[in-house]
């Protein structure tokens, strides 16, 4: 049976859920599970928008046959040739020969890095403004390179201002048989998992996301439908600030992220103490996790959504604790920046957890540590608790100044 909606005047989502996959890219965790949308416009011309994962290839080709009812499909638009979106574009050649693929240059060449079929007899090269004309529908393609792939391009469908954005706008999660982000309660059930998709998925381009963003008719946009997650049709300005704030890596929120690693127990000791003195000096939004029992993209949600930072790991083997690490690398890699903070660190013989820690955190644009490193020798005797009275002071006082001052 075909599970399909018409989601637009002769739009139909054809898409499908993934509730089976534990790692979407084996990386990230998919405890509500992704959903992968694709889109059917049946005009005067067919044209689908983009395939979806093997996964639930059984599903999506029986909603493309029954949105179709035996019409041939004229075009497939290809706006990223990723896997989870171009994993069915064969099985599309073979059901109907008839078709016209339509991308871009980087388009193909990646076509013909995954696959063996022949497109040259039924392949359309597009470029920026480039338009298809399908009956009462008019497609105009818009580049938008490394959003987050070099070939990925947007396709705005002008009649009804739809813009079909590729991996942008997407997130993590199912879609319950509600398509839209209005039809839920998407605060609560969606936009912790759209900021992770976008901080791990996206983060490090901001830049590009900014450039797209200057290029498009944003004012009209009248619905965004991403290849994951909800689609949307009111209250546009919510996704779009929110892509605009995590793009030119503004905090969504005055708060604090405490991310440390402990082997023991004595830096989880002294983080939790610096957390009680925070709270107690006003400071609300406390967020705290243990790199090492923690997947780490949740971690780097909240550090996007957070405008302070608490880093805190022991020395191990000469050098940082080795999950701590590989948090800070990933946070360089993602662009991570104009954030402050502290840094703790904990040795017994030999301290290199701070200078490893400035080290990496020197890497990235617009990270100040305030004030002086706090260094534990093994555990945080009673008589240096004044320093950690210092630290937190410091760091509430840039926290609470920072609300005040609406930054």
């Amino acid at each position: 049976m075909h599970i399909t909606r018409e989601v637009a005047n002769q739009v139909y989502w054809v898409g499908g859920n993934d509730n089976r996959l534990e790692r979407f890219e084996n990386m990230f965790a998919l405890p509500q599970g992704v959903s992968y949308n694709s889109y059917l416009i049946v005009d005067e011309k067919t044209v689908l928008l983009d395939t979806v994962d093997r996964a639930i290839s059984e599903q999506y080709l029986e909603n493309i046959a029954g949105v179709l009812k035996g019409r041939p499909l004229d075009y497939l638009v290809i706006n990223h040739m990723e896997s989870d979106h171009c994993a069915n574009i064969e099985a599309i050649l073979r059901l109907h020969p008839e078709v016209t693929v339509v991308g871009n240059k980087k388009t193909f060449d990646f076509f013909s890095q995954y696959y063996k079929s022949d497109l040259s007899k039924n392949s359309l090269v597009v470029k920026e403004g480039d338009t298809l004309n399908i009956g009462k529908h008019t497609l105009k393609l818009y580049m938008a390179p490394m959003v987050h792939w070099p070939e990925v391009m947007f396709t705005f469908e002008e009649s009804q201002g739809i813009l079909f954005s590729a991996d942008a706008f997407g997130s993590f999660g199912l879609l319950r048989g509600n398509l839209f982000a209005d039809e839920v309660d998407w605060p609560s059930l969606f936009l912790d998992e759209t900021r992770r998709y976008y901080a791990n998925i996206v983060g490090r381009y901001g830049s590009q996301v900014q450039a797209i963003f200057k290029r498009l008719p944003l004012d009209k946009i009248k619905m965004i439908f991403p290849l994951h997650g909800p689609l949307w049709r009111k209250d546009l300005e919510i996704i779009l600030s929110l892509y605009n704030k995590w793009s030119t890596y503004t905090p969504e929120k005055r708060g604090v992220v405490l991310a440390y690693a402990s082997m023991y127990g004595n830096t989880e000791h002294v983080v939790f103490a610096l957390a009680n003195k925070l709270a107690q000096r006003g400071v609300k939004d406390i967020r705290i996790w243990d790199v090492s029992k923690s997947e780490p993209s949740f971690i780097v949600s909240d550090l996007f959504k957070y405008s302070h930072f608490v880093f805190a790991s022991p020395t191990y083997n000469m050098h940082l604790y080795l999950p701590f690490e590989s948090l800070l690398r990933e946070l360089a890699l993602l662009n991570y920046q104009k954030r402050r903070g502290v840094l703790i660190g904990n040795h017994t013989w030999a301290s290199a957890a701070i200078k490893t820690m400035q080290g990496l955190l020197g890497q990235m644009k617009e990270i100040e540590v305030l004030g002086e490193p706090l260094d534990i020798l093994s555990s945080l005797k009673a008589e240096r608790e004044g320093e950690l009275d210092a630290l937190a002071t410091l760091l509430s006082e840039d926290i609470l100044k920072s609300s005040a001052n609406g930054e």
